[in-house]
């Protein structure tokens, strides 16, 4: 096992254990949870209290729903299709244009609903970790909505990819390869004993468990004709598998020979110590950061591989090591655009962001939920930064601290006046500086500075930016330091290069 860290538990070490196992949390939160003690705190993380439903999805994403709807939008499909054959050529075309129009527009809207239903569950959940680790599967076994097509199957996976969470490893994998949206994304359906499809097998084992380089060409291919036959009902998400189209013939994969499927090169393929090491890797990666070393990356594979692959003991001994928490490995991550936007929010005590922000913030950022650029999901680190997204990240934290408005309609940011900004749910979208700064607070201009410092930044800033930061606010201060220029300051804070590290 790694080393466990030792000595005083600190608020500092609290915040960072917070930010990384999750998306942060206002001075109350982190002190709170730094009360609970290193061990208990890492225990709350990996066991929450909050049900995994308690934030119920859209009603069109609900399969038992949608499934009692799906008979009479079929019937309904079936008439119209019969009504098109009875016009003549060129209205029956416009007639299916539009049918096929008003579809995308549909698939189009659950789709923005789902990215904002993910979001605002990642800001109010009270199980930090359970929403980070969906956030790493998706990214792990990336599927976009421009290729599914189906927003139902996305949602779905989501609850997936939540229900094992910090679950066991091959469970899931066994389960993704033959989830719907997967499916459809890597076009497994199309596969049969006649053309195997060898895309799919092939990131099976590169992208999902074992890593480039750890299998052969031939592997790759014989596991692709163990993955024949698997068959999707759209209508109803039902997977099952076609021996008709099934390759039964036997097969050799890593020097094992049998009459294999699917199920069974998943447990092949998790014989393989390559295939503990692979994931550890990137356990590491997310949470700590880039490049662990053989040392490191083999200890979390031999503890993933005799804790059966069970995820959240490995997390446990990752979140109590020595390494975690050393200098090094603090402050060293580029926040992710979900990260950046969820944990400024928290850290401003908001529970409700400006209307267009998830939505508007996710696309100017480059990073969509449930729309990852490929296969191998998001690049990481430096690539989150471009003189683009970076401008970008600076006008959005000027939307969140000085009040802004998004225009729905047209995705633009306006600014409004800093009070009274309430989504429909009657919750506040504008920051309460009242609450967040003490009018006593307001009077020393020092103080203020190093309390906003404490609020937002996870390490010591060097002393010219806090000097740069009271000499801003000295000149912004009028007779009072009212909310406006709180906000001010807020922004410049939020629009530093430190902040955008975690």
């Amino acid at each position: 096992m790694l080393p466990k860290a030792t000595g005083t538990w600190t608020k500092a070490e609290a915040r960072h254990l917070l930010n990384r196992a999750g998306f942060g949390g206002s001075p109350d939160e982190i002190s709170r949870f730094h009360a609970l003690g290193r061990e208990a705190a890492v225990d709350v993380l990996l066991n929450p209290e909050e049900s995994i439903k308690a934030f119920p999805m859209p009603e069109w994403a609900d399969l038992e729903s949608a499934l009692a709807k799906s008979h009479e939008h079929l019937v309904e499909r079936q008439e119209m299709m019969e009504k098109i054959k009875t016009l003549p050529s060129d209205e029956g075309a416009k007639l299916r244009r539009m049918i096929q129009g008003e579809r995308q527009k549909e698939v189009r809207r659950q789709g923005i609903e789902a990215q904002g239903w993910w979001f605002r569950r990642m800001l109010r959940t009270q199980a930090p970790l359970r929403e980070k680790m969906t956030l790493f599967w998706h990214d792990h076994f990336a599927t976009s909505a421009q290729k599914v097509r189906e927003p139902m199957f996305l949602m779905n996976q989501n609850a997936l990819f939540r229900e094992h969470a910090t679950g066991n490893f091959r469970d899931l994998t066994q389960a993704i390869v033959r989830d719907p949206a997967m499916m459809l994304y890597l076009d497994l359906p199309r596969s049969s004993r006649e053309k195997p499809n060898e895309n799919f097998a092939r990131e099976v084992m590169e992208l999902f468990t074992l890593g480039e380089g750890n299998y052969t060409e031939t592997d790759v291919r014989e596991a692709a004709r163990a993955f024949t036959g698997y068959v999707l009902n759209r209508r109803t998400g039902e997977v099952t598998q076609n021996v008709t189209r099934w390759d039964g013939s036997e097969k050799t994969l890593f020097g094992r020979s049998g009459r294999f499927n699917g199920t069974d090169v998943v447990k092949l393929i998790f014989r393989k110590d390559e295939c503990a090491n692979f994931m550890a890797g990137k356990l590491w990666e997310f949470f700590v950061y880039e490049n662990p070393g053989p040392t490191i990356q083999i200890s979390l594979g031999d503890s993933l591989r005799k804790n059966d692959y069970e995820i959240a003991p490995v997390l446990r001994e990752i979140f109590l090591s020595e390494e975690f928490y050393r200098e090094n490995s603090r402050a060293v991550q580029i926040k992710s655009p979900i990260q950046y936007l969820v944990q400024m929010l928290k850290e401003l005590e908001l529970e409700e962001p400006p209307p267009s922000l998830p939505i508007l913030g996710q696309t100017q950022l480059g990073q969509q939920l449930f729309m990852p650029p490929n296969v191998a999901g998001w690049d990481w680190g430096k690539a989150w930064i471009n003189t683009n997204t970076l401008l970008a990240r600076y006008n959005l934290a000027g939307m969140v601290t000085k009040g802004g408005l998004g225009d729905n309609r047209t995705g633009k940011m306006r600014l409004g006046k800093m009070r009274g900004r309430r989504s429909r749910q009657g919750k506040s979208t504008a920051p309460d500086y009242a609450s967040l700064v003490a009018e006593r607070d307001r009077q020393d201009v020092s103080r203020l500075v190093d309390g906003l410092i404490g609020r937002f930044f996870s390490m010591p800033i060097p002393e010219k930016a806090r000097t740069s930061f009271i000499e801003y606010a000295e000149e912004k201060r009028g007779v009072a330091f009212t909310d406006t220029e709180l906000g001010e300051l807020c922004h410049l804070m939020l629009s530093t290069p430190y902040y955008q590290l975690c």
